[in-house]
């Protein structure tokens, strides 16, 4: 297949966040008004900080680590801004600066949806966390080496597991 041989995109539908489109015979998802995403690698006094919480798609709980919309409410919004205030609106801990580690896509297959991954520097703890008024959040601070052991133990207890945990183990 080649790209540039393809039809134009055409928009099946599109609503205030998610938008279904179509290039030829392929369907894909994308997110709506050129948001994007960011997802935050942050330790604090060696423990790496990861959050659960709801998720409708897959129906349970998730364990992931802290992340947000970059240009949902503000167009201007930058990563590096956004991933601050996300870290310390979902955990309560707050970084001095933040370093992109680079652009990754989801699902590439069905998902146009890509997403930057940040280190978080100079984490300290400034709330408790838990997100807005919108969202249940529970904080976990997790020892590097136990991270496997927890992520097992969560998915026991039937939380679904974010694929941006495989960063955290060792294959």
């Amino acid at each position: 297949m080649n790209l540039d041989d393809l039809p134009p995109v055409e928009v099946m539908w599109e609503g205030k966040f998610v938008r279904a489109l179509r290039r030829g015979k392929w369907e894909y998802a994308s997110r709506a008004r050129d948001i994007g995403a960011v997802v935050i690698l942050a330790e604090f006094e060696g423990k790496v900080i990861l959050v659960d919480q709801p998720r409708v798609a897959p129906d349970c709980r998730c364990i992931e680590l802290p992340a947000g919309l970059v240009g949902d409410l503000d167009p201007s919004a930058t990563v590096e801004a956004t991933a601050i205030k996300e870290l310390e609106e979902e955990t309560g801990f707050t970084a001095e600066r933040v370093e992109r580690l680079g652009e990754f896509y989801a699902s590439p297959g069905m998902l146009s949806e890509g997403f930057t991954i940040v280190r978080a520097h100079g984490v300290t703890k400034i709330g408790d966390g838990g997100g807005d008024e919108h969202e249940d959040i529970n904080v976990h601070l997790v020892p590097r080496a136990e991270v496997a052991n927890f992520i097992e133990q969560k998915r026991a207890e039937g939380f679904g597991v974010d694929a941006k945990l495989l960063l955290l183990l060792n294959f």
